[in-house]
């Protein structure tokens, strides 16, 4: 093992000049000091990028490569909260503590708490949509972008520019990237905006062309990135089917994060009425949940380093704020393990690709030699025991299987540890740099995020929410045998303003229009203004569920369902 007592005067002296350094360096804040306001915002995302996530990837760069500190070192200014609504998870109630990356990005683009796995929407029966800092700002008339190294239709991207029940719907939230306004996005993602037949998810149809009529360059490769201008003034990255490969798979087809973050400031940068970013470091989290720390550790430091393209940006330009942090922390990492007072940082970079790399190859594997073979050539580990290799093969009892019992096996190597393969309830960091940082220190909660950018961009994301609440619900919905989609009766009545009443067994439903529908609920008939309906009346568990078409007669709108997005459009 490597001893670890080396370098420790030098390492304290330069973490307490970190310590002295934040504050200060954090609310320069350029020409725009004066008002508290900026005409640009970066919001920069590490997804999954706990505390311990932020320590190991310091201590690689101190103890292995003699830099002392990470670039957003000096702007840290506080920590936030991550947890979300109560709300369900797989027919279980849960509390929200523990939050996953739709509700928490939800909070920090909308200012608004909702249950996991919505995507800025509230946490109701009939959800209603909630505006993000992004589609404010392009309601302004400022440029904007989404930039990611997960699939750009994962859902801290959707946050920021859709509205779903279920950030599983990635091919609705592809979709209303379409009408969304949004002028770059950059991510992986590509299988969600091609059919089926040409190698995608899509069942509907290609939206490449419909991007391209709309005017966004499309482009699939780090050399066509590079060869975007900002008269390119939209533009759309799909650098893979799926997720952005994690660095140590890339070929140099792939860009980075920060070359992604560069072109997109380039181009979002020509609007002289400004901009609103979001940048997002996806896989951090994707390497927590596999439990592959020296991955980990270069996907974090993948996105310090955009982090300094976009503070360099930030100061030469004056007038922008830029604000960092984390949705939540991934794998409860612990640097110890086993009592040891020890962790290997000199083994850290001795695999050659991630875990995710070797899947293939460990599900083919069919004897404890063929596991050594495949350990030995992807990392330093030469003397595996036969102890180990059953391990791998046996997997490690979750949905990762050979996968995870691989990186426990180099995690226990490592001397590093976790506690799953989900994430965690602790605090997040934030880091600020311009007008933002002082609205942003301190213990906060994540909503605190999106209301402090909405404040220095002078946005109105009230105003914009109402907008979009005007035009579409989201409600639950049942379909039955006949293939007809059916709504909750009482929380869609009431969240189109009309009344319901129970008496027995016969439901009053009054609307807008004047309208009155009654159902019978023991007959399972309905009248609509003393009439008879030929609406489906069903109940189930105790719930009335009626047909949209009773909906529209209620309010007198001609109400519709968009299947795809699993919305009601009310204009």
């Amino acid at each position: 093992m490597k001893k670890m007592w080396r370098s420790l005067a030098i390492g304290g002296l330069a973490l307490s000049v970190i310590a002295a350094a934040p504050a200060a360096i954090a609310k320069e804040s350029g020409n725009a000091a004066a008002n508290g306001k900026s005409q640009n915002l970066i919001v920069l995302i590490g997804d999954g990028m706990g505390p311990a996530q932020v320590s190991a990837a310091r201590y690689y760069q101190q103890y292995e490569k003699g830099v002392q500190t990470l670039n957003l070192d000096p702007y840290y200014v506080g920590q936030a909260t991550t947890y979300a609504d109560r709300g369900e998870d797989g027919g279980t109630i849960v509390s929200g503590i523990v939050t996953d990356s739709a509700s928490a990005g939800t909070a920090f683009a909308t200012g608004h708490k909702t249950y996991n796995a919505g995507i800025s929407v509230s946490n109701e029966d009939v959800s209603k949509p909630f505006a993000s800092i992004i589609e404010a700002a392009e309601a302004s008339g400022k440029s904007t972008g989404l930039v990611t190294t997960a699939r750009i239709t994962h859902a801290t991207p959707a946050v920021y520019a859709s509205h779903v029940r279920n950030r599983d719907n990635e091919s609705a939230i592809a979709a209303q990237y379409l009408d969304s306004g949004v002028d770059v996005l950059f991510g992986g993602g590509k299988s969600f905006f091609v059919t089926k037949d040409e190698g995608g998810k899509r069942t509907d149809k290609n939206l490449l062309p419909e991007f391209e009529a709309k005017g966004y360059k499309i482009v699939e490769s780090a050399d066509n990135l590079e060869a975007l201008t900002a008269k390119d003034s939209k533009a759309l990255g799909l650098f893979g089917g799926s997720h952005v490969s994690y660095v140590p798979d890339r070929t140099e087809e792939t860009p980075s994060l920060a070359e992604m973050t560069s072109k997109a400031l380039e181009i979002l940068s020509a609007n002289q009425n400004g901009f609103a970013i979001m940048i997002e470091g996806g896989r951090i989290d994707h390497a927590g949940h596999a439990n592959d720390l020296p991955t980990m550790v270069q996907e974090a430091l993948d996105f310090d380093a955009a982090f300094k393209v976009a503070i360099d940006f930030a100061k030469k330009n004056g007038n922008t704020s830029v604000v960092v942090t984390a949705d939540h922390e991934t794998g409860g990492l612990s640097l110890s393990r086993d009592n040891i007072y020890e962790v290997n940082i000199d083994l850290w970079d001795k695999q050659k690709h991630s875990s995710e790399y070797l899947i293939g190859s460990l599900n083919e594997a069919k004897t404890i030699a063929d596991v050594k073979k495949i350990v030995a050539d992807n990392t330093w580990i030469t003397d595996l025991s036969d102890e180990e290799a059953q391990l791998i093969l046996d997997g490690d009892g979750s949905s990762y299987n050979r996968e995870g019992g691989y990186n426990a096996v180099i995690s226990k190597r490592l001397l590093i540890g976790w506690s799953g393969h989900g994430h965690s309830a602790v605090d997040v960091g934030v880091w600020a740099y311009g007008p933002i940082a002082d609205k942003v220190s301190g213990q906060i909660d994540n909503t605190q995020i999106a209301m402090a950018g909405a404040e220095v961009l002078g946005l109105d994301l009230a105003k914009r929410t109402a907008e979009l609440q005007s035009a579409n619900l989201y409600p639950k919905f049942k379909i039955n045998r006949a293939n007809e989609v059916l709504y909750p009766a009482k929380a869609l009545t009431e969240a189109l303003g009309g009344t319901y009443k129970e008496n027995g067994n016969t439901v009053t439903l009054s609307g807008k229009a004047a309208a009155t529908i009654t159902v019978d609920l023991a007959g399972g008939t309905a009248t609509a203004d003393g009439k008879a309906a030929g609406f489906t009346v069903d109940v189930d568990n105790g719930t009335l569920y009626l047909p949209l078409s009773a909906f529209s007669k209620l309010t007198g709108q001609n109400l519709k369902w968009d299947a795809l997005s699993e919305r009601i459009l009310l204009k």
